[in-house]
C-alpha cells in the first residue's frame, strides 16, 4: 500500500461511502472522498431527510382539524412555502457539515470534485485536475430519478430533486408513478393544499407491498381527496399560453396543472466516470455488478449503495459500508444481509412493514395464516377522523415463524423498526403471543391477535 497516495480513495459523498471513508480513516488509513455536489448525498440533500420535513409540514392541517374535538380552538392557520424550504435549506445546510467533518475528523481528506477512474489504482480530480493513486477504490455514486425522454414536452417536467426547491407552491400538480416516492410527494403536496392527481400504469400503487395495505392506503387517500387514476400514463405535455401545462392522458383524457412531476424510478449514476475504460462491469440498465462482497470484477474495486442497484435504502448502503470494512481492511469477509429489510411509506396514514407480504409467503409456503386486524386508533377517537388502522401479521403454517409484519397507520414506520428485530431474530407467532401488551396502544394488537383471521393451504383460501 505504500506505493500509492492512498490505502483508500472513495467516490460518493453520500452515507454509504462516507461512513466507508470515515471508518476506514478512524482504523488509521490513509483515506480520501470525492463528491461532486453536496456531501450528504440523495438521503440528506434531495431524499429521505427533507421528504420526512415536509410530511411532517403537510400533516399540520389534519391535526389543527383534529383538534377542535379535544377542546382546542385553532385560529384560521395559513402556510407560507417559501419558509419551508429555506428552514430546510437550513437544516440540510447544518447536516452536509456534518457528513464532511465526520470523515475530516477521523483522519480522511474530503475533496469537492467531480471523480474518475483514470485505471484500476488511479483517480483524477476534475476540480483539482490532478490525478490521485489508491489501492482501493470504492464508488458510492448513488441514483438519480430516471428520466422520460421518450414523452413529448418532457422538458417541463420536474422530478423529485426539484420538487424540494419550487419557487412557489402550484395550485396543481400531477404525479406519475406508482411506487413510495411517487405516493409520498401526492399526499406532502395534497397536505399543503395542492389539487393533486396521481397517475399510475399499473394496477395498484406501491407494487412491491403487501396487497391489504395498498388497497387501504389507496381508499384513504382518495377519501382525503387526492386523485388516483390506474392503468394509466401520459402521452405528451405541453405548456399553454398562461404557463400552465396540459397533459394528455391514455384514454383520452387531458389534466391542467401547474407541475408534472415524474417518478418512476430511479438509475445508478455511472456515466462518464471512466468505468467502461478501466473495465469495470456494468448491468443493462448501468449497474455496477458486484460479488456477495461488494467487490467488482477488479478486485481492488468496490461498489455500494444504489449504485449497484440491489436495495435502494439508506441503511443498506450504510450495512454495506461497513461490511465493505470487515471484508477490505479487517481480513473478515462479511457479505452485506439483505433478507428481511424494514421499510416505511410516509405517506398519510403511513405504511411501515418487514418481511414477507401475504401473496409472496404463500408462494413459498404450503400453509400461511394471517392475522388481521383493522380498528380505529384511538387517537381519532375524540377528534372524529373516520381513518382506520390496519395491522397484519403473516405466519408460517408449520413452523409457526412470523414471516412478515404489515402495517398502516400513525407511527407505522416506528414499530416496523422494532418488528424487523424479532422477525430478524426469526421468532415465532408464540413467541408474540407470550409477550405482554402495552396498553392503551395501537401495537398492542401485535401480540394480542390470538386466532387467524383465515389460512391458505396450497395457494387456497380456508
Amino acid at each position: 500500500m505504500a506505493g500509492y497516495d492512498y490505502d483508500l480513495f472513495v467516490i460518493g459523498g453520500g452515507s454509504g461511502g462516507v461512513r466507508a471513508a470515515r471508518v476506514a480513516a478512524a482504523l488509521g488509513k490513509r483515506v480520501a472522498i470525492a463528491e461532486e455536489y453536496r456531501y450528504g448525498g440523495t438521503c440528506v440533500i434531495r431524499g429521505c431527510v427533507p421528504k420526512k420535513l415536509y410530511v411532517y409540514a403537510s400533516q399540520f392541517p389534519e391535526h389543527f382539524a383534529d383538534a377542535a374535538g379535544y377542546g382546542w380552538t385553532v385560529p384560521e392557520a395559513s402556510f407560507d412555502w417559501p419558509t419551508l424550504v429555506a428552514n430546510k435549506d437550513k437544516e440540510i445546510a447544518r447536516l452536509e457539515a456534518i457528513y464532511k467533518r465526520n470523515v475530516e475528523g477521523a483522519g480522511g481528506e474530503a475533496f469537492h470534485s467531480r471523480a474518475m477512474l483514470v485505471d484500476p489504482h488511479s483517480v483524477y480530480l476534475v476540480a483539482e485536475d490532478r490525478t490521485v493513486s489508491a489501492d482501493q477504490i470504492l464508488i458510492a455514486t448513488g441514483g438519480r430519478p430516471a428520466p422520460h425522454p421518450a414523452l413529448s414536452g418532457h422538458e417541463y417536467c420536474i422530478f423529485s430533486n426539484e420538487a424540494f426547491d419550487l419557487k412557489q407552491l402550484p395550485k396543481a400538480i400531477m404525479i406519475e408513478g406508482g411506487g413510495y416516492i411517487a405516493v409520498e410527494f401526492a399526499n406532502i403536496f395534497h397536505g399543503l393544499g395542492v389539487d393533486t392527481t396521481l397517475v399510475y400504469r399499473g394496477q395498484e400503487i406501491l407494487s412491491r407491498f403487501d396487497m391489504d395495505l395498498r388497497r387501504s392506503l389507496h381508499e384513504m387517500m382518495e377519501k382525503k381527496g387526492i386523485k388516483i387514476l390506474c392503468h394509466a400514463v401520459s402521452e405528451w405535455v405541453r405548456k399553454t399560453p398562461d404557463g400552465r401545462l396540459d397533459v394528455l392522458l391514455s384514454g383520452g383524457r387531458t389534466l391542467t396543472v401547474d407541475q408534472v412531476m415524474l417518478a418512476i424510478g430511479r438509475i445508478p449514476n455511472t456515466e462518464n466516470m471512466g468505468l467502461e475504460g478501466v473495465g469495470v462491469e456494468l448491468s443493462k440498465t448501468g449497474a455496477i455488478v458486484v460479488d456477495q462482497y461488494s467487490r467488482t470484477n477488479l478486485d481492488n474495486i468496490w461498489a455500494i449503495g444504489d449504485v449497484t442497484h440491489r436495495v435502494q435504502l439508506t441503511p443498506v448502503a450504510i450495512h454495506e459500508a461497513m461490511c465493505f470494512i470487515e471484508t477490505a481492511f479487517k481480513n473478515n469477509p462479511t457479505a452485506p444481509d439483505h433478507d428481511t429489510i424494514p421499510t416505511a411509506v410516509f405517506s398519510q396514514p403511513e405504511i411501515g412493514t418487514v418481511g414477507l407480504s401475504e401473496d409472496d409467503a404463500i408462494k413459498r409456503y404450503s400453509e400461511v395464516e394471517v392475522y388481521r386486524a383493522s380498528f380505529r386508533p384511538m387517537r381519532h377517537t375524540l377528534s372524529g377522523r373516520d381513518e382506520k388502522m390496519l395491522m397484519k401479521l403473516v405466519v408460517d403454517g408449520s413452523t409457526r415463524k412470523v414471516l412478515g409484519a404489515h402495517i398502516l397507520g400513525p407511527d407505522a414506520g416506528e414499530m416496523a423498526q422494532l418488528l424487523g428485530i424479532p422477525l430478524k431474530a426469526g421468532l415465532t407467532k408464540d413467541d408474540f403471543d407470550r409477550t405482554m401488551a402495552v396498553h392503551p396502544t395501537a401495537a398492542e394488537e401485535l401480540v394480542t391477535m390470538y386466532k387467524p383471521t383465515y389460512r391458505v393451504k396450497n395457494g387456497e383460501r380456508v
